[in-house]
């Protein structure tokens, strides 16, 4: 039933064919690369960046709040001629960690044709490559972006990207390395999804090459329709010097990798001051009897990587400021949203209710001007084996230039 639900209000907003103008700021569809990308100067600079307070909300307990400057991120690029780019964020977490998110070569042949290379953002969903904080609504982003396709997920690879005019079509389509699922021990299980295998360009290695690509239509004023998908295995340090004759040691080799199958379907639409969102991953995962079994190692304990993982989500927003002469925009939301990384499991391990987890976001955005907001949340999580809801009220400030 859920499914249908979801199902139904994509379609219902993807065959929506009149046009009306859009409450959107200019950017809402670019994500901060794109912004860099065919500018003219030579030297590119932009940015991102968000500060966020989470406080846990409980009648039976108290419990301290978290402040934390999430991310600061950096974006330098260089035109060295009209068809050739190089594009990189450096991203600050947490004020300690940092990250290169993006490092990429870009030789543009026309519209229709672009050539990539470096370490990009995996074409997955819409959060992946529009996660800037002024590109949605809610404080944090939302719970299938961090376990199914884990945001920001990036991997070095190369392919193609482009415009197909005349259809209103956009496609990327790249090999790239795999997920790290075996290093010395499994990296993949049902409490964090696939979160926990991204290798982002630190040492990365390869095993065997993963594809990734989307196809967007925008051919109508507002809306954005995108289907992705993900097809690959991942990644084993157990290939690495084995003899191709030696059977045992590539039938140890075998178990110790999860074949990946994920699609994705989302859609944007903005009429008046109405906007509406929606997005469903489906991520169907091969071996994993053998590589719970493989990766329990001496302990005993089997790991619990599901077969397949289903989230979704639908968005409703509001733009409240939209009849008055004022630069503001103020948009009242609610999100429901569903998780469930034991969508199925092989037979070896038993579905834990706790994986499947259900979300309610409701709250506040308030856009300062284009590239500037402030947000305020509260987020309703439970899980199926449990009627109670964990509640937080989230805030924070977010800016993109």
């Amino acid at each position: 039933m859920k499914t249908s639900l979801l199902i139904l209000m994509l379609l219902s907003v993807a065959f929506t064919t009149f046009a009306q103008d859009s409450a959107l700021t200019d950017n809402q569809y670019n994500n901060s690369a794109d912004n860099l990308l065919g500018k003219d100067s030579k030297l590119l600079v932009g940015g991102y960046g968000e500060v966020h307070f989470n406080q846990p909300l409980s009648g039976e307990s108290y419990n301290n709040g978290k402040l934390d400057v999430h991310r600061i991120v950096m974006l330098l690029g260089y035109n060295f001629n009209e068809k050739t780019q190089f594009i990189t964020e450096i991203e600050y977490e947490h004020v300690k960690e940092v990250y290169v998110e993006q490092a990429f070569l870009q030789y543009k042949l026309n519209n229709a044709i672009s050539f990539r290379g470096g370490l990009m953002l995996v074409p997955m969903g819409i959060i992946n490559e529009y996660h800037e904080p002024t590109t949605f609504n809610g404080v944090e982003r939302p719970l299938i972006d961090n376990t199914i396709a884990p945001t920001t997920w990036r991997e070095i690879g190369f392919g193609i990207t482009g415009t197909i005019l005349p259809v209103s079509l956009k496609y990327q389509a790249y090999l790239m390395n795999g997920f790290n699922g075996y290093d010395g021990s499994g990296k993949l299980n049902g409490a964090k999804g696939l979160r926990s295998g991204r290798q982002k360009g630190a040492e990365s290695y390869i095993s065997s090459p993963n594809f990734a690509g989307k196809v967007e239509y925008y051919g109508i004023r507002g809306l954005n329709l995108g289907v992705s998908a993900y097809l690959g295995k991942t990644q084993s340090t157990l290939y690495d010097g084995i003899d191709k004759d030696d059977d045992a040691a590539i039938a140890v080799a075998d178990s110790s990798v999860v074949g990946i199958a994920m699609l994705g379907l989302d859609a944007r639409y903005a009429i008046k001051g109405l906007q509406l969102r929606g997005q469903l991953y489906y991520a169907n995962l091969s071996n994993t009897k053998e590589y719970n079994q493989f990766t329990a190692g001496t302990s005993g304990t089997l790991n619990d990587l599901g077969s397949a993982m289903l989230g979704y989500y639908a968005e409703v927003a509001y733009n409240v400021f939209r009849s008055v002469e004022t630069e503001l925009q103020l948009l009242p939301f609610i999100r429901y949203e569903v998780l469930n990384t034991h969508s199925s499991v092989e037979n070896n391990i038993v579905k834990n209710l706790a994986y499947d987890k259900t979300a309610i976001t409701t709250g506040l955005t308030l856009a300062l001007t284009k590239g500037a907001v402030v947000k305020t949340d509260i987020q309703f999580v439970k899980n199926a084996a449990t009627d109670k809801y964990a509640k937080t009220f989230n805030a924070g400030v977010g800016v993109m230039f």
